[in-house]
């Protein structure tokens, strides 16, 4: 096993000096799936954890907005709120890797202006759940695309120019062995480019496969018990064996890397088994660290950020300006304000702190979710509904939701609008009750809740910086 403490030691002497490159930096993402910090998804990841608490930034308020794994993806990818990419969920008719998709937004996703402008691009792992493989995604110098949803044996990448089955080798060290191939490779043949690599392994998803070194390693472990509740990760390996091959290539003096997740994941909270797509904390918060040059170290940074604000940062970070139809906002500048005693960092959120994030999401329910194995009809338009977890129906079609996460001065509060028959409401004070027990929605006074309303009206047909409130 690699051993980490010498490579911390190792990247805090080039990190610990804000030093100025003439090349641009390179940025290696790695984005996990369905991995939440409220139930402490990242414990298992010791060396991760420690690499980053040491020596990079912490966000303890990321937010997805949607919940759920395409549409997520789609928003990392262009900087967009689902209701501009027009990716809602998973399946084809909801957009995932769609005709619009494949035709207007990749060609102008990330990876696609980082790649015009002289970077080598990488990826490695699941792309978007509808993804089959018949040909490489636009903006990628390097492809190993996974074929459909996640899993860890049995499965097909598109691997460039063609597309390569595997039966009994574990998907995460696969992808970590192509990374590190790149890595190596481009320092080699294209010493003078910068890279931009995204590494997106399979884990945490269920079918919650370890590989075989790591069978049995939380045999003994319960889902965290929350006030909530009832009312196995293999990527840490991966990650030091990359920052390992980073800093033999000389590559990470100038390499930002960012761990973060497509959306959180909740596991009995609310009488729910496990999933994801609900409006609380469990399912729409997600990890964000990063380090790099000139990124704050052991600091847990406060300010409210959202996945769409990624891109805009990395392009930014790569010298590129960013272009207007983007609706994320960079939090490049907010980094380098930061002060890095942490004990100034433990205060109430500061000015620049402030700020509204919408998180949107469309229910899933129709006549084709229906499932004869489990009770009810058709009609009632529920889904996911399945035996694993005795029916309990994890969606439905009235389960369509906008909300405000609502960050100011003593305020920390989510307000949710619900489209169905009832004109549901929920509203939390998370600062008085993080574990979302008690909805308020109904308690706010008439002026506030319109405020709300308007709001959420506002930002659900925003677009660009109108979409900076």
């Amino acid at each position: 096993m690699i051993n980490l403490l010498l490579i911390l030691s190792l990247v805090w002497s080039v990190l610990s000096v804000n030093q100025q490159h003439s090349t641009p930096p390179n940025i290696l993402l790695v984005l996990s799936d369905d991995q939440d910090t409220e139930l402490h998804g990242l414990h298992p990841l010791h060396q991760t954890m420690q690499l980053f608490s040491m020596y990079g930034t912490q966000f303890s308020n990321a937010f997805t907005s949607t919940p759920i794994c395409c549409p997520s993806r789609a928003s990392l990818l262009t900087g967009q709120y689902a209701h501009n990419h027009m990716t809602f969920n998973n399946s084809l008719t909801g957009g995932c890797n769609g005709q619009l998709w494949r035709e207007k937004l990749e060609p102008r996703a990330l990876p696609a202006l980082l790649q015009k402008h002289g970077y080598q691009t990488f990826f490695a792992g699941k792309y978007l759940n509808q993804y089959k493989g018949d040909k490489v995604p636009p903006g990628w110098h390097e492809f190993h695309g996974l074929h459909g949803n996640s899993r860890y044996y049995n499965y097909t990448l598109r691997e460039n120019t063609k597309n390569v089955s595997y039966t009994d080798t574990y998907l995460t060290d696969l992808l970590s062995e192509r990374a590190a191939a790149f890595f190596r490779n481009t320092a080699q043949k294209e010493r003078q480019k910068p890279f931009f690599a995204m590494i997106s392994p399979p884990a945490a998803h269920e079918p919650f496969t370890p590989a075989p070194r790591h069978a049995g390693s939380f045999a003994h472990v319960l889902a965290l018990r929350t006030p909530s509740f009832n009312a196995p990760v293999t990527v840490d390996e991966m990650m030091t064996n990359l920052v390992a091959v980073l800093n033999e290539t000389q590559y990470l003096r100038n390499t930002y890397i960012i761990y973060t997740s497509d959306n959180g994941y909740h596991l009995g909270q609310f009488a729910q088994p496990f999933d994801k797509r609900q409006p609380y904390e469990t399912d729409i918060k997600v990890p964000l660290l990063i380090l790099g040059p000139g990124v704050p170290a052991s600091v847990k940074l406060h300010i409210p950020v959202s996945l769409l604000d990624l891109a805009p940062t990395i392009l930014e970070w790569a010298g590129l300006s960013v272009p207007d139809y983007i609706d994320g906002r960079s939090f490049k500048d907010d980094l380098l304000r930061v002060n890095v005693n942490v004990q100034n960092m433990n205060n109430t959120l500061q000015p620049y702190h402030q700020r509204t994030l919408l998180i949107e999401y469309w229910g899933e329910g129709n006549d084709d979710t229906y499932n004869p194995l489990c009770p009810g009809q058709r009609s009632d338009h529920l889904a996911q509904c399945t035996l694993v977890a005795e029916c309990h129906c994890q969606d439905s079609c009235n389960n369509t939701y906008t909300c405000v996460r609502d960050f100011r001065y003593n305020l920390d509060r989510i307000y949710c609008e619900f489209q169905d028959f009832e004109n549901f409401v929920e509203a939390y004070d998370l600062a008085r009750d993080p574990y979302q027990l008690h909805n308020i929605g109904f308690d706010l006074l008439s002026i506030e809740r319109a405020m709300y309303g308007i709001l959420l009206k506002n930002l659900t047909k925003c677009a660009s910086k109108a979409c900076h409130v």
